[in-house]
């Protein structure tokens, strides 16, 4: 294994993940707004989940984003 390709390619990946997440809760939050269903616009629970099934590996990642 060539640890620097490794890393390299582990970044690539969790900058994806970031930049579509990131993309993905601001498009709901906005849309939820706009139709006035968001009923507390102070924070916001959210969940990742992290699935390698060739490693047999999940792991949950628990978190609350603030909105104000």
């Amino acid at each position: 294994m060539n640890e620097e390709v490794f890393n390299q390619q582990i970044r690539k990946f969790l900058k994806k993940v970031g930049i579509t997440s990131q993309r993905e809760i601001e498009k709901a939050v906005r849309e939820r707004i706009a139709a006035r269903q968001l009923s507390d616009p102070g924070a916001l629970q959210a969940r990742m989940t992290l699935h390698v099934p060739e490693l047999d590996l999940t792991v949950e990642i628990d978190d609350e984003i603030a909105l104000e």
